[in-house]
């Protein structure tokens, strides 16, 4: 079963019903919509309903939190990266996630689709109709609305047994120990007062440490009792209580602390502390404040901190969000926080050229959500600073799979900025190198020249090279080694550029020798380049350049040194992440495992390099020149295991999680 990431708070307390019931619905139904107002738990029991489903039941269960988006135009991108689809076709995004999923049976869960519901909608009508095997389980405040939904209603817990389960285990996490009768009396009053609604609980609980039970019981009766209002019977009393409750703790907490929930609020994927520092800092929020009324947030149960990040409950997110407006402070806020995370995306390309390179691909990949979410404020706001950010994160973002991603923002910044050169240079170049791996070569090439032209109007020279570098680029995937050379030859004797254009130029030169012919320059220009990259700690390059070497050992018969070569490339391409260069790697080393006469390895790697294939949806693997040293490999490796051997190994590894063969192939 592939690996998932529900959400982590905490023990799961009661509904054990509800459990078994969903259990038999998602085994029976193809969609199923666990419908609740926001705090009620629709999350936390979706993740455990998920997480009993055994491999007997799904051969994949994916997560996907939608919450995380701002708004609807990036939830296909976003299933899609939850499923394990890097998808580099050119084609419509819902057409490759339906291809993915295809016949298997997967479970895929869409957590809190209500904000974007039309689109959620959408998709999961186009994948049911096409993708026999697909379960959807979604959590929602309102359901989707398709035919054969079924809708299954998320209540509170029951006041006097569930949630006074959960409220005692709250309390007992903080410290607190009921040992009185008086005092459980109090507690049950809680739960009955704050009519089982489990984010209330949590809520209350946090202020456990400082306000004994039965004070907090005679507030509520108090503060419940004023929320009655005339039209109080058009509003559940559980909507009134979590209301008042997350109102009442918001009283609770100290001015700082306040201050410090609204600002959290613009946060999509989690902070870190450094990002809570750098975009919540100001005024009162000194550093030493800040500190401390971060700790006192989680104490009181507002904000959670887990791995280092802190994270907010939708709910609790909204009513931040809502104070943010009152203080007049949500356009501030939300320019601290595409300033910070424009700042990342400059440092992350900065780093490329580096021992930073895998850890600045992993931090931008961990933020995500709040990269969108920066994107878009600045589209509205800022159309230059978009572009600016936008091209600083649109190669990470290609290299990573997040194509449909990077294509959307680039080309918006294309239709609303004109200038400056410099800007402009970096965005078509980007977008180019995106619609090239789509195999979308002619409009990469015409955005190579349009690059050059504003990398000449600029006067930078790092910017001409990396123009150049795109023109070599779809050159060699459309099989003109030598126009290839020629242009990286140009690059590399003009200006000096920077390290990174510089040597991604020396790599299309690789890359342009080895497919013409001449290996013995290839070979000395693969490992000076792949030396450079040792020295620099970088991974990306290094990559390449041991995939050229081990296509020129091959060329060479030197199978043993192919695999060695082949095994190196696909350790560096597992630390940046890229789908595309796993399945590159794993036909490479298929094609030296059968030149060693280990037939029944070759068809394993074939197989996991099918699913990373499939993953991307890429109509070339790789260069030209490896489809005939591919062919030639498949029908060597039949030969020496026969037909049946071959077709067995290859669909096991198909079937097998491609990550888990991978490691094996390392070790091989």
């Amino acid at each position: 079963m592939d690996s998932w990431n529900p959400p982590e708070s905490g023990p799961f307390v009661g509904r054990e019903g509800a459990v078994r019931e969903l259990g038999a619905l998602v085994s029976g139904r193809s969609l199923v919509t666990l419908v609740g107002m926001g705090g009620i738990g629709k999350s936390r029991l979706a993740a455990r309903v998920a997480g009993e489903c055994g491999p007997e039941a799904f051969a994949a269960v994916h997560w996907v939190p939608l919450w995380s988006l701002s708004g609807p135009s990036l939830v296909t991108s976003l299933v899609a990266d939850a499923c394990g689809l890097s998808d580099h076709s050119a084609g419509d995004p819902v057409d490759g996630l339906a291809e993915w999923i295809g016949g298997r049976r997967v479970l895929l869960v869409l957590d809190s689709c209500e904000h974007v519901l039309a689109a959620c909608a959408a998709l999961v009508r186009v994948l049911l109709a096409r993708c026999p095997g697909l379960v959807v389980l979604a959590t929602s405040r309102e359901p989707l609305g398709l035919p054969g939904e079924t809708r299954f209603r998320v209540g509170p817990l029951d006041p006097d047994t569930e949630a006074m389960e959960l409220f005692a285990a709250r309390a007992e996490a903080v410290g607190v120990r009921w040992t009185r009768p008086e005092e459980y009396v109090a507690a049950a009053d809680v739960c009955r007062w704050l009519e089982g609604v489990p984010l209330a609980l949590e809520l209350a609980a946090g202020h456990l440490r400082k306000r004994p039970v039965r004070e907090m019981a005679r507030l509520l009766r108090g503060r419940l009792a004023l929320a009655e209002a005339p039209d109080s019977r058009v509003q559940p009393a559980r909507h009134r209580a979590l209301r008042t409750t997350i109102g009442w703790s918001h009283e609770l907490c100290e001015p700082q602390e306040r201050l410090l929930w609204a600002r959290l609020s613009v946060f999509r994927s989690g902070a870190t502390i450094e990002d809570v520092t750098r975009v919540c800092r100001g005024g009162p929020l000194t550093e030493d404040v800040l500190a401390g009324a971060l700790d006192g947030l989680v104490r009181k149960s507002v904000v959670t901190l887990s791995g280092g990040r802190v994270h907010l409950y939708d709910t609790v997110r909204e009513y931040g969000a809502l104070w943010l407006a009152e203080l007049g402070e949500t356009r501030a806020t939300t320019t601290r926080h595409a300033r910070r995370f424009h700042e990342l995306a400059r440092t992350a390309e900065d780093s490329w050229w580096g021992p930073g390179q895998a850890e600045a691909a992993t931090r931008l990949s961990a933020c995500y959500g709040d990269l969108c979410a920066a994107l878009e404020h600045l589209l509205a706001t800022d159309p230059r600073g978009a572009a600016e950010l936008a091209g600083a994160v649109g190669f990470f973002w290609a290299c990573s799979g997040h194509l449909h991603e990077a294509s959307h923002y680039l080309e918006e910044c294309l239709q609303l900025v004109s200038g400056p050169p410099a800007v402009m240079a970096r965005v078509c170049w980007a977008l180019g190198v995106v619609r090239c791996l789509r195999g979308e070569y002619d409009t990469a090439a015409r955005l190579a020249g349009r690059a050059d032209e504003e990398a000449v109007r600029a006067g930078d020279a790092t910017l001409l090279a990396d123009a150049a570098y795109l023109r070599g680029l779809v050159m060699l995937l459309r099989g003109e080694p030598l126009n290839a050379l020629a242009v990286a030859d140009r690059a590399l004797t003009g200006p000096v550029a920077g390290a990174a254009a510089a040597a991604r130029c020396r790599l299309v030169r690789v890359f342009a020798l080895t497919a013409s012919g001449a290996l013995r320059r290839a070979r000395a220009a693969a490992e000076a380049l792949r030396d450079d990259s040792v020295a620099a700690g970088e991974h990306w390059t290094r990559s390449y350049t041991e995939y050229q070497l081990a296509v020129i050992a091959l060329f060479e018969e030197r199978a043993s040194d192919a695999a060695a070569h082949s095994r190196a490339m696909l350790r560096d391409k597992r630390l940046i992440g890229d789908a595309f260069g796993l399945g590159l790697g794993l036909d490479l080393l298929a094609v030296a495992l059968a030149a060693l006469e280990r037939g029944e390895e070759a068809a394993v790697a074939y197989g996991a390099g099918q699913v990373f294939w499939e993953m991307v949806g890429h109509p070339q693997r790789g260069t030209p020149e490896l489809k005939p040293l591919r062919q030639d490999a498949e029908r060597a490796a039949r030969l020496q295991i026969g037909d049946g051997a071959y077709e067995e190994a290859y669909e096991l590894a198909r079937l097998a999680d491609p990550f888990t063969t991978l490691e094996t192939m390392l070790a091989g």
